[in-house]
């Protein structure tokens, strides 16, 4: 009996160690998911906060492995669903399926929402348009549709909003605003027809920021509130407020001891945009004004 049950016990775990083939209908981008918030309550009752959520693919190269992807998924996949209600809730934006990364801002000025999804572009436009009709957004006649790109404006009985949509790196980057009546107090105004890109570190080691080919250097926990409140913004250091004319920009971020991450972000006249390292050194975009 002894020898049936070490037996049985080392077929098993070999079992477990066995390679097993990826998946595609088992691996989703929602086997992990890190979340985040920031919120300011001010004396007059209104409220400023900034939500984010990153989800990652969990590798399953083994059949141990795929066993404990299988049940984090579950967790994950519940706590996705408790953000995507948050945001409903405290945002108010419509959110596509099959996120990847998720920043929102609600403040007395601004309603945005930045999302990253692996679908198409053409889906994505399809949604939005959906949605933001059953909403009552009225979409102006100036739109701008085509295979890689697409920029909408929306007449809303809140203010003007924007739709803008991009491909990049196969994924569709989808930036959706709303500026309400409220004017921004002055740490939010950038230069007339200039966008304000304010930089902060989320995280608990130091990190070098590149926009293009100039180089910020954070100390840890530098500016990691900047996305809670205008207050907040308006007292970063000089060095990590960039005006910038609008246009594409190449960004490279690297974190103590991580390893470097590219992306790019797209700004345009009048906006005023917080860019926060978050952890493992993922980039957060805010649009704050």
């Amino acid at each position: 009996m002894a020898v049936v049950l070490v037996g049985t016990l080392l077929a098993a775990t070999a079992a477990m160690a066995i390679p097993v083939t990826p998946d595609p209908a088992r691996t989703s981008a929602a086997d992990s998911i890190r979340i985040g918030w920031q919120r300011t309550e001010r004396s007059n009752g209104t409220i400023d906060q900034a939500l984010w959520a990153v989800r990652d693919r969990c590798a399953a190269d083994t059949l141990v492995e795929r066993l404990l992807c299988a049940a984090i998924g579950v967790l994950t996949r519940a706590a996705g669903r408790t953000f995507e209600g948050k945001l409903s809730d405290d945002i108010g934006l419509p959110l596509p399926g099959s996120w990847a990364l998720v920043t929102a801002k609600n403040s007395p000025t601004i309603r945005f929402a930045h999302v990253e999804t692996p679908l198409d572009l053409a889906t994505v436009l399809g949604f939005y348009r959906g949605d933001l009709e059953n909403r009552g957004w009225a979409e102006n006649d100036s739109a701008v549709v085509a295979p890689d790109r697409a920029v909408i404006a929306f007449t809303t009985t809140d203010g003007p909003a924007l739709l803008r949509l991009t491909r990049q790196d196969g994924r569709t980057i989808a930036d959706l605003s709303l500026r309400k009546r409220a004017a921004a107090a002055a740490p939010l105004l950038p230069k007339s027809g200039q966008a304000w890109l304010m930089i902060g570190n989320g995280t608990d080691e130091a990190a070098d920021l590149t926009v293009n080919d100039q180089i910020i250097r954070l100390a840890a926990r530098s500016g990691a509130t900047l996305v809670s409140s205008e207050n907040a913004a308006g007292e970063l250091p000089d060095d990590q407020k960039l005006d910038l004319p609008p246009g594409k920009y190449k960004v490279a971020v690297k974190v103590k001891g991580g390893t470097a991450r590219n992306g790019e972000f797209e700004v345009a006249a009048n906006e005023t945009w917080g860019l926060l390292v978050g952890t493992d050194g993922v980039l957060l975009p805010i649009r704050l004004y």
